[in-house]
């Protein structure tokens, strides 16, 4: 019955395509931080929101209610800034990390959803911005996405430093970055590079880096992801993400669009949707 019961809930709280109910959310629940599921399949209870500014760090577009992670992350994201201003990088600005229980988002994200990945902007400012500003605060891009090749004007040590930093803390299992991103960090001579094997290419993060942090001990029920291949990820498989000369438009293949099913969320992040 209880299985039954919440097999239903799901599919009334799913009805709506217009919203997710977790954004209907405003506040965490009660207890400790426990990250449930899995990145793009859970929840997080007990979870904690990052203060909209702290020393070298502000979070921008608050007004989304997107600053709510497991207490690990709130705290990587404190010693991080604290790095940060260590090495006279700039002014941190931290994108999303999770709603107040997780959960799905209805656009922009498929993760996110454990409090354990937050994004963090490669655009690094030399003194805080306004809170006009932090609402709708423009990108800067690190990329020439048609030409396939690292803006130089914007990409610079600072910015590689500041991905070194991060990845290079035992706490992440990976970063998320734009290939071309990638491909400037291999070639960059480092004393040290075992922290680049964390660091993995992905579409659609050339102004921005995407952390993501280990399951936390003691956390049974979040679900780890496959590590890393071995190796510093420099070699063939970067190349692998290089795109293919078309020579002819009509060679290009249109590829049907379709629409993915939304997966039940585990028995505990229903419960927290109660």
């Amino acid at each position: 019955m209880r299985l039954i019961f919440f097999g239903v809930l799901w599919l009334v709280l799913t009805s709506s395509a217009l919203a997710s109910p977790w954004e209907k959310v405003k506040s965490p629940s009660e207890g400790n931080s426990e990250s449930i599921g899995t990145y793009n399949n859970g929840c997080l209870a007990g979870g904690e929101d990052l203060p909209l500014q702290g020393d070298g760090y502000q979070v921008m577009r608050s007004q989304r209610g997107r600053y709510y992670g497991h207490q690990d992350m709130i705290q990587f994201l404190r010693d991080l800034s604290n790095g940060v201003q260590q090495l006279k990088l700039g002014q941190l600005l931290v994108g999303d990390i999770a709603m107040p229980r997780g959960g799905r988002f209805s656009s922009g994200h498929a993760s996110h959803q454990t409090g354990l990945d937050a994004d963090i902007w490669l655009k690094l400012t030399d003194a805080p911005l306004s809170e006009e500003q932090l609402i709708d605060v423009q990108p800067l891009p690190m990329v020439h996405i048609k030409d396939y090749k690292i803006n130089k004007e914007n990409w610079g040590d600072r910015q590689a430093l500041l991905v070194q930093l991060a990845a290079s803390d035992e706490r992440v299992a990976r970063i998320f970055v734009h290939p071309v991103i990638k491909e400037q960090l291999c070639q960059k001579e480092w004393r040290e590079r075992g922290w680049l094997r964390k660091v993995r290419p992905w579409w659609g993060h050339y102004y921005h880096f995407h952390v993501r942090l280990h399951c936390p001990d003691g956390d049974k029920n979040c679900k780890a992801q496959k590590a890393p291949p071995a190796g510093d990820g420099c070699g063939a498989e970067l190349a692998s993400w290089k795109p293919k000369p078309v020579k002819n438009k009509s060679d290009k293949k249109k590829v049907a669009k379709t629409k993915r099913k939304i997966p039940k969320p585990p028995e505990q992040c229903l419960a927290l949707l109660r």
